[in-house]
């Protein structure tokens, strides 16, 4: 990917004092084994050409002070480092080299923060300077910027403080939770159905204890419990029971829909009580509206879609589009005070508020796709307290244990302020796009935060083991779910994944395959509901447009990766009886963002970009395991690390703003009868002489061939 060479740009840039920050610039005329250069925005762009790659910092200007310990900075890798490693100039003995192990794979920008309190009692003099090494690998680009010394915030130390205790209570709840989803229990709740004013459960029990039926609401932990605040005696005939509620209650000064709840049986043994069940969330609600499911017409979609793109939304109708994913940041438009430029709705009888003009701009997206009969899928996305413009409602939805590094936070759905605010956005938007006459438009699906196996970057909820993320993630999906369903029996909850299947660069990360295996065993315990599955299938490396070079991937279950060249593997995941919707139907995949890359404007490199694509379309066309692809950049991105992954070209590029690339005409032939003859060309690049040449045609194996 890099040439060995050395390249000098403009000339030293010394640290400066800011707010009490001291910022800091890299030496852009001494380094080792790099490409280095500077991009708009003051990013440092970094590839580097040998494996001993280093680069200096400019030299303090003045005595840093002790109490910015931090060094802190923004950086985008979509490979990872093996590791970083500080040394502090001037060299003495008693200050050693600081090493970083397993610096994580990221495609968005990532905050990172090593403490050097210890470093610091001995260097820090006006002319100290440092040497950042960037692991051992060859051909490596990474990305830095807003390069700072700082204190440590009150964030860092309130997690620093408790993240003993966190890890201590979460161990307990990651044991609870195993013996919980592995016991068989003999009694069950076996039906939750929800009208618009009642809720009605049916079940059996094994005998006549003093069993009670319990209420767990979202912000509770089932297997935590010691008291639950709703207990109906359960009296059952010929062991069996019925009980119907009220659908609705006063709570924690709330008025709250049950159906959110989940529901759970218990054994009372002298003042305690004990599970004696799984929990069951809502099988079925009556919905608001009854509409029929309608398929899009073709695989062919498009990500990231918004009418004020500066694309041309004409590009609908020119490339044949029949889905689209649409990113809503709910955190931006929600509001928590009323005022002219906000809009009042209700929720559960209060008012809650929304910013006019952001509704407005997503009704004029939805209605563009409405009036097209596009289906919609929204990517429900959570900003941190510190990005948001309501720093109330921030603080109000942000998880409590989300970490600083990431770029988006998991809901907070840990107290029922923070459900009855998110529920409350939820239903908003699930009633505002599911009118029947399409007022506003209309959303189809919904797709659950972002690429959670790399929730740390997408979705953070701090330093979680897979099974206790999986239980929060869980808990979003299902509300999500049951107020999607509320409006509309067809819609779908969607969970987002990596190309990361069964391995993953990155030590925060999990694994794709291993997060649907538990939102499967889930599904089995505590009632199966219809979700889906959005997966992301990118090559190997996202710079690298060549995927059929992937080597991550093997055709079976225990494959590294999951990209283009080996996507057969998830097609038939899906399809085996344990994986279907109550054992009969297949679950809806789309490919919601993918595309390859064009390292620069090249000749040589938009035909390969051209000629990956191909290769993905020719593939996915013959798998109907696979039910929508949406292209993702619709547009090249200047804050994606450096990628132009777009169908065209970056909007303020020189010589082209906006062009279309080749794999645009790649994208709009396909399904069409032009697919062959623009196709056709790119089979040279690919190395073959018949497209029948790419695709899998063998079994996919449970377990990877060790011969």
């Amino acid at each position: 990917m890099c040439k060995s060479f050395l390249f000098l740009l403009l000339y030293p840039i010394a640290f400066f004092a800011q707010d009490s920050k001291t910022s800091l610039s890299i030496n852009t005329n001494t380094y080792n084994q790099i490409e280095l250069s500077v991009l708009d925005g003051d990013i440092y762009n970094i590839k580097t050409s040998g494996k001993d790659p280093y680069l200096f910092f400019n030299p303090l200007e003045k005595d840093l002070d002790k109490k910015n310990n931090r060094l802190v900075f923004e950086y985008f890798c979509p490979t990872g480092l093996d590791f970083l490693e500080i040394h502090f100039y001037p060299q003495n003995k008693d200050l050693k080299p600081k090493i970083i192990r397993d610096i994580g794979s990221t495609e968005g920008w990532v905050t990172f923060s090593i403490d050097l309190s210890e470093a610091l009692k001995n260097w820090g003099k006006k002319g100290d300077y440092l040497r950042l090494d960037l692991g051992s690998v060859p051909a490596l680009n990474i990305q830095l910027k807003h390069l700072v010394f700082r204190q440590q915030t009150k964030r860092e130390l309130e997690i620093s403080k408790n993240k003993v205790l966190k890890k201590k209570q979460e161990a307990i709840l990651e044991r609870n939770l195993v013996a919980y989803l592995e016991k068989d229990f003999p009694s069950q709740i076996s039906n939750v159905l929800l009208t618009d004013e009642i809720v009605r459960l049916k079940g059996k029990v094994s005998d006549n204890k003093k069993l009670y039926l319990a209420e767990v609401g979202v912000y509770e932990d089932a297997t935590e419990l010691k008291d639950f605040s709703f207990l109906e005696a359960i009296k059952p005939k010929d062991k069996t029971f019925n009980i119907t509620l009220n659908r609705f209650k006063t709570q924690h000064g709330y008025k709250q829909d049950r159906l959110l709840s989940k529901w759970i049986i218990v054994e009372k043994k002298e003042d305690k009580y004990k599970v004696a069940s799984h929990a069951r969330y809502a099988d079925s609600i009556v919905p608001k509206y009854n509409y029929p499911f309608k398929k899009p017409s073709t695989k062919k979609g498009l990500g990231g879609y918004s009418i004020n793109r500066k694309a041309p939304y004409t590009d609908l109708d020119s490339l044949g589009i029949t889905s689209v994913t649409v990113n809503i940041w709910i955190s931006k438009f929600f509001r928590s005070n009323p005022s002219p430029e906000n809009m009042p709705f209700e929720y559960m009888g209060d008012t809650y508020y929304v910013n006019k003009k952001q509704i407005n701009n997503l009704d004029n997206t939805f209605l563009s796709t409405s009036e097209r009969d596009i289906e919609v899928s929204a990517i429900l996305l959570v900003d941190k307290a510190s990005r948001t413009p309501d720093k109330k409602i921030g603080q109000i939805l942000e998880h409590p244990d989300c970490d600083p590094s990431g770029i988006y936070s998991m809901p907070n759905l840990t107290n029922p302020k923070g459900v009855q605010y998110y529920s409350a956005i939820l239903d908003f938007l699930a009633a505002r796009y599911s009118r029947p006459d399409k007022k506003f438009g209309r959303i189809h699906h919904w797709i659950i935060h972002n690429e959670v196996d790399a929730g740390w970057v997408w979705t953070n909820a701090g330093e979680k083991t897979a099974l206790v993320f999986m239980d929060i993630y869980h808990k979003s999906m299902r509300i999500s779910h049951n107020i999607a369903r509320k409006y509309n029996p067809n819609s779908k909850v969607f969970i987002t994944l990596t190309h990361y299947w069964n391995w993953t660069s990155n030590p925060h990360f999990y694994h794709s395959k291993e997060l649907l295996e538990m939102l499967l065993k889930f599904s089995n315990k505590e009632g199966d509901f219809e979700w889906a599955i959005a997966y992301h299938p990118y090559p190997e490396s996202l710079r690298e447009p060549k995927t059929w070079l992937d080597k991550k991937v093997s055709f079976d279950f225990d494959t590294q990766l999951i990209t283009f060249k080996n996507i057969e593997v998830l097609d038939a995941w899906v399809k085996q009886p344990e994986v279907l919707f109550k054992g009969k139907s297949k679950r809806l995949v789309y490919l919601s963002e993918n595309g390859t890359n064009s390292p620069t404007y090249r000749e040589q490199d938009l035909k390969e970009q051209a000629a990956g694509m191909a290769y993905a379309m020719k593939k996915i066309k013959f798998l109907d395991g696979i039910d929508g692809f949406q292209y993702h950049n619709w547009q090249d991105n200047r804050n994606e690390g450096g990628l132009r992954i777009g169908l065209r070209r970056f909007p303020d590029d020189k010589d082209d703003p906006g062009g279309i690339k080749p794999v645009w005409k790649v994208y709009q032939a396909f399904g069409t009868e032009m697919e062959n003859e623009v196709y056709d060309q790119y089979k040279s690049i690919i190395g073959i002489n018949s497209w029948d040449e790419i695709r899998h045609i063998g079994p996919v194996n449970e377990t990877r061939n060790q011969n």
